[in-house]
């Protein structure tokens, strides 16, 4: 079996401090950062226990490219992605809520819906509709930034009450978000998929806003097919989507959902392949690339190679 990288644990020269989300390890130094898109995965929260080997390298490659993709929309962190799983860029100083939007009643959305819930973040939802309906527009359900545990819903009003984001950044937030979601939307339909929800986070620095981290990646993102789609709503069928939702599924069906006193359920050799092999589906369907799988013997030796490589040139 493949191993994927569950951790980095570099010291660069001039490096100033470190840092390890659920899935990326952040290396900062004086003004910028190199962020490491390990194969850790996390569902609910919580980090699973087994890597998923190329899942960094997925993440890295989709991200790089959207954010390309959007770079005339907003100016985003990203100067240098030295290697398939390390993008490089500036370090910005993080707003502490994410702009989630939705154009399709989905995923934590829906479970809210179906649980009576008519207001989402502030939003009014109509009555009358199933799981999987399109939206009558896209909608911005804002959650707070937790530095631990889960991240939770907050509306616009509350954000402004809470001086988390001045009213004049907020909007260009708002603003921002909206078109970097239509422009989503469109890339998505190019091959076939509706961008259903997604979330996205912005910093500033020097008085400028950035979109920073990742955007439309099957972590952040949910697609549904767009063949087929309407049929399946007015059967009331399941839709086929790309996301990270069949990991949810699967820890939800063996009895896992990140509350206290319940197991993570035995990851096998043949669970951790499936994720694997979905992730290298998505990867070529979101983007229409062929993914290519670089080596992963000595993976973290080629990691740290290719940023001091990067360092070196600075």
């Amino acid at each position: 079996m493949i191993q994927g990288i569950k951790e980095t644990n570099f010291n660069f020269p001039n490096q100033s401090h470190f840092y390890r989300g659920k899935v990326r390890d952040i290396y900062f130094f004086s003004d910028f950062l190199a962020m490491v898109a390990s194969d850790r995965i996390s569902a609910f929260d919580v980090v699973l226990p087994r890597a998923i080997p190329y899942k960094g390298q997925v993440l890295n490659q989709i991200a790089s490219k959207f954010l390309k993709a959007t770079e005339d929309i907003v100016p985003n962190w990203i100067q240098a992605t030295p290697d398939p799983n390390v993008s490089i860029g500036l370090k910005c100083e993080t707003y502490p809520v994410e702009m989630v939007i939705r154009g399709y009643l989905a995923g934590h959305a829906w479970r809210e819906y179906r649980a009576g819930k008519r207001k989402l973040c502030g939003v009014e939802l109509p009555d009358g509709l199933k799981e999987n309906d399109k939206l009558p527009f896209p909608i911005i359900t804002p959650t707070t930034k937790a530095k631990e545990g889960h991240d939770e819903d907050i509306s616009r009003e509350e954000i402004l009450k809470q001086g988390l984001v001045s009213e004049r950044e907020y909007k260009q937030l708002e603003k921002y978000t909206q078109a970097i979601f239509k422009r989503g939307t469109e890339l998505a339909a190019d091959q076939g998929l509706i961008l259903v929800d997604t979330k996205y986070e912005f910093g500033h620095k020097d008085g400028e806003i950035y979109l920073i981290d990742e955007i439309h990646t099957p972590d952040s993102s949910r697609y549904f097919y767009k063949e087929g789609y309407e049929e399946r709503q007015r059967n009331n069928e399941k839709q086929k989507q790309l996301s990270k939702e069949f990991v949810r599924q699967w820890l939800i069906e063996n009895g896992f959902q990140g509350k206290e006193g319940q197991q993570i359920p035995e990851m096998t050799d043949e669970v951790v392949k499936s994720i694997s092999d979905r992730y290298i589906e998505l990867f070529e369907k979101v983007t229409g690339d062929k993914f290519v799988k670089h080596p992963t013997q000595e993976i973290e030796k080629r990691i740290e190679n290719n940023i001091l490589g990067y360092l070196n040139k600075k």
